[in-house]
């Protein structure tokens, strides 16, 4: 099989970039003949992109390239000419290559895969200036709620009855969790499920908790990934158990004002941020956690990092509205606590660090078999085959 992957590639590499990456691996390692399209706005996937289309973060160009991106249009349109894909897999656009590049596919049949709401929010978070989760559907009540200013309302107007009639053209829409299944449904947008993968532990891969409790967060330093409120909270539970302490590894636009509110907080000592780290560095850093952090304020889609830490055996706390409360069962593979509620996230912190909840630090060995089988790379590839597979027919079918 023929495929072209098409995605923005952000400065950075989170969980969207890695997934493309794997997602390229494996279908190659299946046999398919894979092509990589990605704009330029990162690294176009550390410089292995087959294609590139131009992107950039300055944000008077992306006014407009975010509604038609001519540029990332007539790369599409090249790497058509040049590969002939029998089939298209579009990840993110929205950021860098515009709706434009769906009708500069043509007529390959056309698989869109959702992993943010991007599609169906301006801000791509659903979340509210009060840090509470947005409920209704995008209009003008995103200006009203302080969510966006006037102008750049009216000019979404045009972008978002792009992206709308592209993603009702494309063969079919994929989300990654069922939470954001229902999310597009709201917004009138039928969508199958098909949870993300994550690669296997290193085989030398092994769970060594110390004797006092340590924490650790993987994740973009944003507001919506709730670094703040779980410093709080972190704060909270030292004043009971002192040699607790908290690993934070990311980078992002809020990482001086974290550093900041650690300070306030008198965390200096107890708080390490650790900037990005690269995968293994991430598993080494699992190896002694007594559990992972995830607490966002908004729903997250999926999250990726909540099942890298379980099938390596480590209980995840985290927020319970979006996906992740599809990965995390409550008191087997970890704790669930309401988005953006301190008490009830030091509550959980409290029971894991008093060993409550997981009192071996680890999960058993039934729940991350479970989970790596549920959420392997081998698994996903065969699944996403046999959708290529069935677009393609079905594409087949209508010609005739």
């Amino acid at each position: 099989m023929r495929i072209l992957l098409i995605t923005d590639w952000n400065r950075g590499r989170g969980g969207a970039e890695a997934y493309a990456l794997w997602l390229r691996q494996g279908l190659r390692a299946a046999g398919d003949d894979v092509r990589l399209l990605t704009s330029s706005a990162g690294t176009a996937a550390d410089g292995t992109a087959d294609f590139v289309a131009f992107g950039t973060e300055r944000m008077v160009a992306q006014a407009f390239l975010q509604i038609s991106n001519p540029f990332a249009a007539s790369s599409v349109r090249r790497a058509v000419h040049q590969f002939e894909p029998g089939i298209a897999c579009v990840n993110m656009f929205a950021h860098h290559l515009s709706p434009s590049i769906f009708h500069a596919l043509g007529t390959t049949p056309t698989v869109l895969l959702v992993s943010d709401y991007k599609c169906v929010c301006p801000i791509g978070s659903k979340l509210l200036p009060d840090g509470s989760l947005c409920t209704v559907k995008a209009g003008w009540v995103c200006c009203q709620s302080g969510c966006v200013s006037l102008p750049h309302w009216l000019r979404d107007q045009l972008r978002y009855s792009f992206i709308h009639s592209t993603v009702r053209g494309v063969s079919r829409v994929v989300a990654c969790s069922r939470w954001l299944q229902g999310e597009l449904a709201a917004a009138g947008i039928a969508a199958d499920v098909l949870p993300w993968p994550v690669p296997s532990p290193a085989p030398n891969f092994v769970r060594s908790p110390p004797p006092d409790p340590v924490f650790l967060f993987c994740g973009r330093l944003d507001v919506e990934k709730g670094v703040s409120l779980l410093l709080r909270a972190f704060a909270r539970l030292r004043a009971e158990i002192p040699s607790a302490r908290l690993r934070i590894v990311g980078q992002g636009p809020g990482r001086p004002e974290l550093e900041r509110i650690a300070g306030t907080l008198g965390l200096e000592d107890s708080v390490t941020f650790l900037g990005w780290l690269s995968p293994p560095e991430i598993e080494h850093q699992l190896r002694d956690a007594w559990a992972s952090l995830v607490p966002s304020l908004w729903a997250e889609p999926f999250g990726l990092v909540a099942v890298e830490a379980i099938i390596r055996g480590v209980p995840v706390i985290a927020s319970a509205s979006g996906g992740l409360s599809e990965i995390v069962e409550q008191g087997v593979s970890g704790l669930l606590f309401p988005n953006n509620d301190e008490a009830a996230l030091t509550d959980c912190l409290r029971a894991t660090a008093n060993g409550f909840a997981f009192p071996a630090h680890t999960l058993s060995h039934d729940v991350v078999k479970r989970a790596a089988e549920t959420f392997s790379i081998e698994r996903h590839i065969r699944q996403m085959r046999q959708l290529f597979a069935e677009v393609a027919e079905q594409k087949g079918a209508a010609r005739l």
